[in-house]
């Protein structure tokens, strides 16, 4: 296993689901008291117009719920467009999010300790409604993203993208 100093500052995406119920997640992973957690700490606890940082916990009722370990805290990347976005974020999201980390432990890439931070930027669609279909895709996403920041691109997925740089395209990139 990487330990965890190893994993100070990895950062990955990952995606899950399909339209409308999809997510995208970036994943940054950070050593408790190291530069990293420090600035990302700073930065996501500005208060901003968009959703606060919520500490992954899960629980029966809220006075029974325990956070998640490593500590993971989530944000979106940006205001949910209603409440029912808002909802599915502090719901279905955050138990996906706990599901794809704890995923992540049971894997042994991270441990389920205090020393490893993870940190999770979501953008769920705004036309989301299935909080089931949700959360399989915040799992998906999380995992993918946290297994990606702890194993890294091989070197023939780096030079392909190097290799294939003039072919370049994105979803969401419609010109030629």
């Amino acid at each position: 296993m990487t330990t965890f100093g190893d994993l100070d500052g990895r950062l990955a995406q990952g995606w899950g689901g399909r339209k409308p119920n999809g997510c995208r997640v970036i994943v940054v992973l950070a050593r408790r008291g190291g530069t990293t957690a420090a600035g990302l700490l700073t930065t996501l606890t500005v208060p901003t117009e968009r959703l606060a940082p919520i500490l992954v916990s899960v629980g029966d009722a809220p006075h029974a719920c325990v956070a998640v370990q490593p500590p993971t805290l989530l944000v979106g990347h940006e205001v949910a467009a209603s409440g029912r976005t808002a909802a599915l974020i502090l719901g279905a999201c955050q138990v996906g999010t706990a599901q794809g980390v704890l995923d992540s432990v049971a894997e042994g890439l991270l441990e389920p300790d205090q020393e490893t931070m993870v940190f999770v930027s979501l953008w769920l669609d705004h036309d989301a409604d299935d909080e089931t279909a949700v959360r399989y895709s915040a799992r998906e996403a999380v995992g993918e993203a946290v297994r990606d920041a702890v194993t890294g691109h091989t070197k023939e997925q780096v030079r392909g993208l190097v290799d294939d740089r003039d072919r370049l395209t994105h979803p969401y990139y419609g010109g030629s």
